[in-house]
C-alpha cells in the first residue's frame, strides 16, 4: 500500500472543484492514496498527531456531506480523515459489482488508518457509511476506538427486520430496485439526474440543500457516474454477515426521528448489540440529522472525549 499526496488526481478523469475547496479553508486538503489497487480521494484537518477519526459518507453523499462535522472536530483537536468512498467523486471506481462488497469496503477503511501511520481509529458513519463503520467494528475490532452512528441500523437489526416488518420492508423498496439490472442507473441519470435530486429533498427537511449544494452534489455524482452507488447495493446483497453480533466499543448512536426510509424502532434495537451504547433521538430532524442538527457535532465530540 503506498500514499500519494498532490493537487489532482492521477487518473484521466477531468477533475472538477468537488475538492477539499470547496471550503474554502487552507488547513482542510486533499489528497490521493492508493489503496487496495484503487485510487482514494481523501480530505484531510487538523494536527496529524492527534486522535484519529475517519468519518464515511452514505448515499448519495460524498465526503461535503461531513462539513460541519469536520469544523467541530478539528477545532475539538482531533485530526479527520474523510474519504470518498471507492465509486464516488474524485475516487476511483472499480468495475463490478463484487468490487463494492462490505469485505472491500472495510479494508478501504483498514489501510486508510494505516496510511495515517495508525493502528486505530474512531469511526464515524452515516447512512451507507454506518453500514461500512459497523463492519469494520465487527470485523476488526482492535481497529475501532469509538464508534459512531447516523440513522444506519445494525446489521443484524437491518436483517431481522426486513424479515419480519412489512413497514420496513415498504420503506426499503429501492434496496430491492437496486438490485435491479441497468434500469436503476438509466431512471437516476435521465434529465440531468433529477431523481438524485429528488432523493436528497424527499429524504431532508426543507432547505437542507440549498441549490448551490444540490450543484455541487450533482457534479460529484458525474465524476463517476451512477452505477458505482449502485453497485454499493448490490455488492451489500452479495456480502458474508460480519463474524459476531455485538459491538464491544463505545458506540454512540444519533438519529433523526422523522427518517422516511427507517424505522424508529431499528435505532433503539441497535443499542441492543452494543456492549457500551447510547442513542440520542433528534426530534423533527431527518435522515440527514448531522447536517440539520448542530447538536450532533457537540454529542459527537463529548462521545469521542
Amino acid at each position: 500500500m503506498s500514499v500519494t499526496e498532490s493537487s489532482t488526481p492521477t487518473t484521466g478523469n477531468t477533475v472538477t472543484n468537488t475538492d477539499a475547496s470547496l471550503l474554502s479553508d487552507p488547513a482542510v486538503e486533499s489528497t490521493y492514496r492508493n489503496i487496495n489497487d484503487v485510487q482514494l480521494h481523501v480530505v484531510t484537518a487538523g494536527d496529524p498527531d492527534a486522535p484519529l477519526v475517519v468519518l464515511l459518507h452514505g448515499h448519495p453523499d460524498f465526503w461535503y456531506g461531513w462539513r460541519n462535522q469536520i469544523r467541530a472536530l478539528v477545532k475539538a483537536d482531533f485530526r479527520v480523515v474523510v474519504p470518498d468512498q471507492r465509486g464516488c467523486n474524485l475516487s476511483d471506481a472499480p468495475d463490478g459489482i463484487d468490487a463494492y462488497r462490505q469485505s472491500k469496503l472495510v479494508a478501504d477503511v483498514r489501510e486508510l488508518i494505516r496510511s495515517e501511520g495508525r493502528e486505530s481509529a474512531h469511526i464515524i458513519g452515516h447512512d451507507f457509511g454506518g453500514f461500512v463503520a459497523w463492519n469494520v467494528a465487527l470485523r476488526h475490532p482492535s481497529m475501532v476506538d469509538r464508534l459512531g452512528i447516523f440513522n444506519v441500523p445494525h446489521p443484524t437489526v437491518y436483517r431481522d427486520t426486513l424479515r419480519s416488518s412489512p413497514q420496513q420492508i415498504a420503506r426499503s423498496w429501492y434496496v430491492w430496485f437496486y438490485q435491479v439490472p441497468k434500469l436503476p442507473e438509466w431512471m437516476l441519470a435521465r434529465k440531468d439526474m433529477a431523481n438524485m435530486v429528488d432523493s436528497l429533498e424527499i429524504t431532508s427537511n426543507p432547505g437542507t440543500f440549498d441549490e448551490e449544494t444540490i450543484t455541487w452534489y450533482k457534479s460529484a455524482w458525474r465524476h463517476t457516474g451512477i452505477r458505482p452507488r449502485i453497485n454499493w447495493y448490490r455488492g451489500f446483497r452479495r456480502s458474508d454477515s460480519p463474524p459476531r453480533d455485538t459491538v464491544t466499543q463505545p458506540t454512540l448512536i444519533c438519529w433523526g426521528e422523522d427518517d422516511i426510509a427507517l424505522l424508529p424502532s431499528v435505532a433503539e434495537k441497535s443499542v441492543d448489540y452494543c456492549d457500551d451504547g447510547r442513542l440520542q433521538m433528534f426530534p423533527d430532524a431527518s435522515h440527514w440529522v448531522h447536517h440539520e442538527r448542530d447538536e450532533v457535532s457537540e454529542a459527537l465530540c463529548r462521545h469521542l472525549s
